[in-house]
């Protein structure tokens, strides 16, 4: 009996060794996680707010104590959460003496008011709450810190105003050419800033900034949606700072994001422009967005099935924060009552036919694993640009970490890529024509 016992004390001693060594190896290893959520669009935005670290507009630990507070799909969770982190930072702003480090929270606190309103719907009322807010922070934080920036209006269409920001550089150490920068599908006019104003302006570059319609305040407070004929607001906007100041040597238009749609078209119908970046390629936004609804229900929709269709666009939006948000903003900015009509607005919005006008010379991004936009389309916009004096392509890979739309996360790798073709392309080409006596 006694060795029966110690036999089954053995073997359960043997079993429960067992048992910890396999758990010891199928613990998963204590590796890093290269999304903050899972769903696409939540940790994409996420990026984007980091990516403004560099530039002063958001801080590490901040970011990651506020998302772990964060759902993905709870919009309203996600007010909250950003809410509190910016109502923290200002109020760090307000009891701080200290000028620059004061000019630093206020900046922050204006990107969290951002970002809170983000996955609001259009209709919250919270949203404008919020963008008041954003507002008065930034530019707090900009007269705390010193940075010049001019605020001026452009007179566009039948009374309505678009507005511009011009951050002038250091007599020093300026540059000859004018950067004139603009957001695209849900960009603010003052988020800008840290996208590319300010290492634009610590390299000497004089930055012009607006919003045109369907953006920022011209949309939120003026009602007026985007027009797929975008060289009207950039004529608005040229020929009104034009009038005030003096016509620089070379003039770059840098379109981020929907801009990458929105510049070119410009630069097609402008001839102002000496050069022209789509930050990153956009030369198809129909065929980008008809990506976020399946093909049959376009056929639903176009067979009297309107109710089905729209049913299962209810049903996708519900399972999809991402596609959820797409919709609801894309009926928003370009003002219709239904997705898919929306879906159909954003046709119009092609390079195709207009891309051949470019004769400026031309800077082509691309982030290999983009969410929104084909990599495809960087060969067809190579392909339309037959009267460009040049056309620069780079696509950055997952393993440079600026794979994702428009570099998020890593904006130091576009800056180097534009900084590098500014300066070939207009500062050492100037310098060389200057010394052959060309004019």
């Amino acid at each position: 009996m006694r060795a029966k016992r110690l036999w089954l004390f053995g073997a359960g001693a043997a079993t429960l060794c067992l048992i910890v060594l396999f758990i010891l190896i199928s613990r998963p290893a204590d590796v890093g996680q290269s999304h903050f959520f899972k769903d696409q669009s939540y940790h994409y935005e996420t990026l984007r707010l980091l990516g403004t670290e560099p530039y002063g507009g958001a801080d590490t630990e901040e970011v990651l104590e506020t998302i772990k507070h964060i759902r993905a799909g709870d919009a309203q969770g996600y007010y909250k959460a950003w809410s509190a982190t910016a109502e923290r930072t200002l109020a760090l702003a307000e009891r701080t003496r200290d000028a620059q480090s004061k000019g630093g929270a206020c900046l922050r606190a204006h990107s969290y008011f951002r970002v809170a309103e983000f996955f609001l719907p259009p209709s919250d009322p919270k949203r404008s709450i919020a963008t008041q807010k954003n507002l008065s922070a930034f530019y707090d934080g900009l007269a705390a810190l010193g940075v010049k920036c001019e605020r001026m209006e452009a007179p566009y269409g039948n009374g309505y105003r678009l507005p511009m920001n011009y951050y002038p550089a250091e007599a020093q150490n300026r540059k000859n050419t004018l950067l004139v920068f603009q957001g695209g599908y849900d960009s603010t006019l003052e988020e800008l800033y840290f996208d590319l104003v300010k290492d634009a302006h610590d390299h000497g570059y004089d930055i012009l900034t607006f919003n045109g319609p369907g953006q920022g305040l011209v949309l939120t407070e003026q009602k007026l949606p985007f027009t797929y004929e975008w060289e009207k607001p950039v004529s608005a906007v040229m020929d009104t700072f034009l009038a005030h100041h003096e016509r620089p040597k070379k003039i770059a238009l840098i379109g981020q994001s929907m801009g990458g749609y929105l510049a070119p078209r410009a630069a097609a119908f402008d001839d102002r422009f000496d050069g022209v970046v789509a930050y990153d390629v956009f030369f198809d936004m129909g065929e980008a967005a008809r990506r976020f609804i399946p093909k049959p229900i376009f056929w639903m929709r176009d067979h009297g099935m309107t109710g089905l269709a729209e049913s299962l666009i209810n049903w996708k939006k519900s399972r999809s924060p991402g596609t959820r948000w797409a919709l609801d903003n894309a009926m928003w900015t370009l003002g219709k009552e239904h997705p898919l009509d929306a879906i159909d607005e954003f046709q119009k919005y092609s390079l195709a036919g207009v891309a051949q006008r470019i004769k400026c010379d031309v800077l082509i991004l691309a982030g290999a694993e983009d969410h929104f936009i084909p990599i495809e389309q960087v060969k067809q916009m190579q392909e339309a640009l037959t009267s460009a004096r040049s056309v620069t392509t780079k696509i950055y890979d997952r393993e440079s970490g600026g794979a994702e739309h428009c570099q998020m996360g890593a904006p130091t790798l576009w800056h180097a890529t534009l900084f590098d073709w500014l300066s070939e392309k207009f500062e050492v080409n100037a310098e060389i024509q200057s010394q052959e006596g060309v004019h």
